[in-house]
C-alpha cells in the first residue's frame, strides 16, 4: 500500500506480542528523563508487558518507583519489560494471568504487597477488542468476554488492592477516544469505555474522603499489539490515518500521561480523563 503508515501485518491471537511487530513501537521511554517524581513509590500497573502499559512501567521507574505488572500470556513481551525496568533502576515483578478473574486479581495484589509491603498507584490499563461489522452477529461469548477484561477487571483489580492503599494513593484508569466519538464495528469494546468513564468518576468521588484521586487517560490511536491483533492486514497499515495529525501515537507519547497523573503534579485533579489523542477535540 503505497499510503500505508507501516508495513501491512496482522496477529492470530489477543491482546498481541510486541515482539512480532513491524516496526516495534517506541515503548521503552528512550529519551524520558526522569525527576524522582515518584520516588518510593510502589505502582501496579495491568497489561504492563508491552505497548502503552510497558511504556508507563519503564517511566515510573524512570521516576523513582517500583513496579509490578500483570500480563495475560505474552511472557517473551514481560521480560523484556522486566529488563527495561531493571535497567531504570527499579525492582519489577511480573504476574500471568487473566485479570476477568477476581480470584486472580485477588492473588496479584498479595503478591504485590509480599513483595513491596504496599501499593502507591494502581494503572488499570489492560484490554481486549474484537471487530464486528454488526450488532446481529455480536455473540454472546465475546460480549461478556469483552465487557469482563475491560470493565469488570479494573472493578476486580481496584477492589483487591484499595485495601493496601493509603492516603496519597492515585489510581489511573484506560479508556479511550472511542468512549467519545464511539465505533460502528468495536460497539462492545467502545460500550466498556465509556463505562470506564463512568466509574472512574464515581470512583473518585467515592475514594476522595479517603485521600486517593482516581483519573483516566483516553488514548486515540496508538501503535500497540492490539492493533494487528485486531484488525486485517490493509486496516492496520493505514491505522492512525484518521487523526487530525494522520499518524498513529506512540507508547512513550502517551505515557506521560500517566506519570502526571500519578504524581503531586496532579495533586489538584480528581474524576478527569486526559485527552492524549493525535488532535481529536472530545468533550469530556
Amino acid at each position: 500500500m503505497s499510503d500505508a503508515l507501516q508495513p501491512p501485518q496482522t496477529q492470530t491471537t489477543q491482546p498481541g506480542s510486541e515482539q512480532e511487530m513491524r516496526p516495534r513501537p517506541e515503548s521503552a521511554m528512550a529519551q524520558y528523563r526522569g525527576a524522582s517524581r515518584l520516588e518510593r513509590k510502589v505502582a501496579l500497573i495491568s497489561g504492563g508487558d508491552s505497548g502503552i502499559g510497558r511504556a508507563v512501567a519503564v517511566g515510573f521507574a524512570k521516576e523513582g518507583a517500583h513496579v509490578a505488572i500483570t500480563y495475560l500470556n505474552e511472557h517473551e513481551d514481560a521480560q523484556e519489560t522486566l529488563e527495561l525496568v531493571a535497567q531504570a533502576g527499579a525492582r519489577c515483578i511480573a504476574v500471568a494471568g487473566d485479570i476477568g478473574n477476581s480470584d486472580f486479581c485477588r492473588e496479584v495484589a498479595r503478591q504485590v504487597v509480599g513483595e513491596f509491603g504496599r501499593i502507591d498507584i494502581l494503572v488499570n490499563n489492560a484490554a481486549e477488542q474484537h471487530v464486528v461489522e454488526r450488532l446481529e452477529d455480536l455473540q454472546d461469548e465475546q460480549l461478556e468476554r469483552t465487557f469482563r477484561t475491560n470493565i469488570f477487571g479494573q472493578f476486580y483489580l481496584t477492589r483487591a488492592v484499595l485495601p493496601h492503599m493509603t492516603d496519597g494513593g492515585a489510581i489511573i484508569n484506560t479508556t479511550s477516544v472511542t468512549a467519545y466519538k464511539g465505533s460502528p464495528t468495536l460497539v462492545d469494546y467502545a460500550s466498556t469505555k465509556g463505562a470506564i468513564v463512568a466509574f472512574t468518576r464515581s470512583l473518585s468521588e467515592q475514594l476522595l474522603p479517603r485521600g486517593i484521586r482516581v483519573n483516566g487517560v483516553a488514548p486515540g490511536p496508538v501503535w500497540t499489539p492490539l492493533i494487528p491483533a485486531s484488525f486485517t492486514e490493509d486496516k492496520t497499515a493505514s491505522h492512525g490515518a484518521s487523526a487530525p495529525m494522520k499518524r498513529a501515537g506512540q507508547p512513550d507519547e502517551i505515557a506521560p500521561c500517566y506519570i502526571f497523573l500519578a504524581s503531586e503534579d496532579a495533586s489538584y485533579m480528581s474524576g478527569q480523563i486526559l485527552h492524549p489523542n493525535g488532535g481529536t477535540v472530545v468533550n469530556g
